[in-house]
């Protein structure tokens, strides 16, 4: 979906970690099918609604939320919201369509949910906007019920982002691209004025004078002239899977690369992770050759010799699988491969980057049940979780 081939090199660790022994063991774990009978068109997003009902969500990148009882036997899913007439999605240019979902911390008593896709309505343009739940059926949403929050212009058609999720203070972040092309050739990533290139937060529970939403007092840049209140953390090429670590409350972003590197970002407030200044730890074009001190580094980067375009997943907070605790899931969508990272919080470096045996696949989203346990899909539309190996 975003780059291209593969061989095979030992992956790289960036300079917290240089000197440090990594655990790259493969694990006794397998991938299996989580629900055999299904087959969802480009699901690009998994969701749970965190309502007690234990439902799983699956959003197709043209347009369409389906709904399913989180049940292996289950054999069809329920259309749960579908405006596929209001998005955009060509295959030719596959980074537009509906990118985001997530629901609000208190869906299960005001039934809102937030979405993030590309409208038919102007050309390039990205919309947030908040939806409501049907008010006699649990497994459908109003389409009619539809409240845009916030609208961005793209200037090409690659590069959206488009993850959602609320974090533990009860505010929406949103990760935007850095609007496309090659190079970031309006250097958005650098610039505070613009949204893209960056992740934004954002309350919905209160809105501005002139806004359908509300920018927190405390964001890092709220008072500063020059820059965009909504901005939480910027220098970001292209987020493909964001999430907060259940147990931690810590924020983790997977950026795909450009020319030769992948990365996995912790993302504190305030940060600039460098785009397009570098890409991960290393100079890009005419930008930086050095670590500067006002440059966050990623925990973790790879060289395209082993994957050319992360797929971000979440910390593993499950019970089923003991020996994933703590772990973050992620994918390279290129190569197929599957790891499960380990980060120390004390030391500040990554300690394992265990492989996990799976076929080659294109794994374009990952997701959390309401337990915490983790299921991920390819681009064919199939769902997939790990299981013992062996069994």
């Amino acid at each position: 979906m975003r780059c291209a081939m593969m061989s095979t090199v030992l992956l790289l660790v960036i300079a917290n970690s240089v000197g440090a022994q990594i655990d790259e063991s493969e694990l006794s774990l397998q991938v299996e099918r989580a629900f055999p009978s299904l087959r969802i068109r480009r699901p690009v997003v998994i969701a749970n609604a965190g309502d007690g009902s234990d439902r799983l969500f699956f959003v197709t990148q043209q347009g369409v939320i389906h709904v399913i009882p989180n049940d292996p036997l289950v054999e069809k899913t329920m259309t749960f919201l579908d405006i596929e007439s209001r998005v955009v999605y060509k295959d030719k240019e596959n980074e537009e369509g509906m990118l985001g979902l997530a629901f609000h911390p208190n869906y299960e008593r005001n039934g809102e949910f937030f979405v993030y896709y590309t409208t038919a309505d102007a050309p390039h343009t990205s919309v947030i906007s908040r939806f409501r739940v049907s008010k006699d059926d649990p497994n459908r949403a109003d389409p009619e019920s539809e409240e845009e929050l916030l609208r961005v212009k793209q200037p090409y058609w690659n590069h959206n982002g488009g993850a959602l999720a609320f974090g533990p203070d009860g505010y929406l972040y949103i990760a935007l691209g850095d609007g496309g092309a090659g190079n970031d050739p309006h250097g958005n990533g650098q610039n505070l004025a613009t949204l893209l290139g960056s992740i934004l937060r954002i309350n919905v529970n209160q809105k501005d004078e002139d806004k359908n939403y509300s920018v927190p007092k405390d964001n890092p840049f709220v008072g500063n002239e020059r820059a965009r209140g909504e901005i939480w953390a910027y220098g970001l090429r292209n987020v493909w899977g964001m999430s907060f670590d259940r147990k931690t409350g810590q924020l983790w972003a997977a950026d795909v690369g450009q020319n030769i590197w992948e990365e996995i970002d912790l993302i504190t407030r305030g940060g600039n992770y460098g785009w397009n200044l570098r890409e991960a730890t290393h100079q890009f074009g005419d930008g930086i050759s050095e670590s500067r001190g006002d440059l966050i580094d990623p925990i973790w980067e790879y060289h395209h010799d082993v994957g050319k375009s992360i797929t971000g997943g979440s910390v593993y907070r499950g019970k089923k699988l003991p020996e994933l605790a703590g772990a973050y899931l992620y994918a390279d969508y290129v190569s197929g491969r599957v790891w499960a990272l380990r980060y120390n919080d004390v030391t500040k470096a990554v300690v394992a980057n265990h492989s996990i045996p799976a076929k080659s696949m294109p794994v374009i989203a990952f997701g959390e049940d309401e337990e915490g346990e983790i299921y991920f899909t390819d681009s064919f539309g199939f769902i997939y979780q790990f299981g013992h190996a062996n069994r």
